[in-house]
């Protein structure tokens, strides 16, 4: 079970990786970082094909993008400068209490 949630970590971050890339890659106008983004995305969903095969498809889905939310709103305000209002704060804590309470109970119900 460590092993799936390690490929799920490992989808969430390409698909972080591949959003942080999209303002980047200037409408699909520069290369690298377009070739870059299409490589994070891919590997994402890859990942989460592994990830499908062992647990419910809406607790995949839930926590994945539940958690890439989460991880872009901050990043976005670490690197491009995008405010966040206390409302969305306050928005993205209750995400991460949804996906623990979620990912909490799984093991219950199988």
């Amino acid at each position: 079970m460590l092993k799936t949630y390690l490929f799920l970590i490992g989808a969430i971050f390409c698909e972080v990786a591949g959003t942080m890339l999209l303002p980047v890659s200037q409408n699909f106008t520069k290369l690298i970082p377009t070739t870059f983004l299409v490589i994070f995305y891919l590997t994402a969903f890859y990942l989460l094909t592994f990830v499908v095969n062992k647990l419910p498809i809406a607790i995949v889905y839930a926590t994945w993008s539940g958690l890439g939310i989460f991880t872009i709103a901050i990043l976005g305000y670490i690197f491009f400068k995008q405010t966040l209002a206390w409302q969305a704060i306050v928005g993205m804590f209750l995400i991460v209490v949804g996906v623990i309470l979620v990912n909490s109970f799984t093991g219950k119900i199988n």
